[in-house]
């Protein structure tokens, strides 16, 4: 089964196979990389929206996208908690170490070392996600700095792809995602957060881990996986 990675900006994704959509942090409005590429929350219809952690710019569009889409939400305890509140029916938690099993194949929550919060509540544990989508693994590193059990994420679930952050000053850097990918050894590698705004404004080239094909994205473009 093929599966069709979508790039949203920032660190938005949809990863689409002929019965699923899951969007991955479905920040589109507000996002000035979607906008200038005419991306709205009106653009994808998820049946699933994953969550690397609380912050605006991941949370985006969630709660709108889950009530007009009936999505399910998967994400850290804390967050799928307040998503109820706001009467998401739909919420599966997790936490890192975690895996869950789901229709379209499974998610596990990794570790992040970053912060999340929403308007000034605790989101509960930042979080990386591995996704087992039609046969193919994806790991999406979320908001996270450089650490070396990021080799052992790679000796773990060996994922096909690692999506992963570059912006510098709020994740890691080119040179840092670079050597991240290089323990991690998926077949290919996917930057992101990254120039949506001039605090992250980076130049994508520096991102160039050894061994590793690196397929850069423009907003709105599409990656076949096979």
């Amino acid at each position: 089964m093929s599966v069709d990675i979508r790039f949203l900006g920032h660190a938005a994704f949809t990863l689409s196979t002929d019965t699923h959509c899951i969007a991955i942090d479905p920040f589109l409005t507000g996002n000035p990389l979607a906008e200038k590429a005419g991306l709205t929350k009106e653009s994808i219809d998820p049946t699933h929206i994953a969550l690397t952690h609380g912050h605006a710019d991941h949370v985006g569009d969630t709660l709108e996208l889950a009530t007009r889409c009936g999505s399910q939400i998967i994400a850290a305890f804390e967050i799928c908690e307040w998503a109820a509140e706001q009467g998401i029916e739909a919420v599966n938690p997790g936490n890192p170490g975690g895996r869950y099993d789901t229709d379209f194949g499974w998610v596990a929550f990794t570790q992040a070392f970053h912060s999340s919060s929403f308007e000034g509540r605790y989101m509960g544990m930042p979080c990386g996600l591995v996704l087992n989508v039609g046969g193919v693994t994806i790991y999406h590193a979320g908001d996270t700095g450089l650490f070396g059990d990021m080799a052992l994420i790679g000796e773990l679930y060996k994922p096909d792809i690692a999506i992963l952050p570059i912006g510098d000053r709020f994740t890691m850097g080119p040179e840092h995602a670079s050597r991240a990918a290089e323990m991690i050894k998926p077949g290919m590698a996917i930057p992101c957060h990254y120039g949506t705004w001039d605090l992250i404004d980076v130049d994508p080239a520096r991102f160039n881990p050894s061994g590793i094909e690196v397929v850069r994205l423009d907003v709105g473009a599409t990656h076949v996986v096979k």
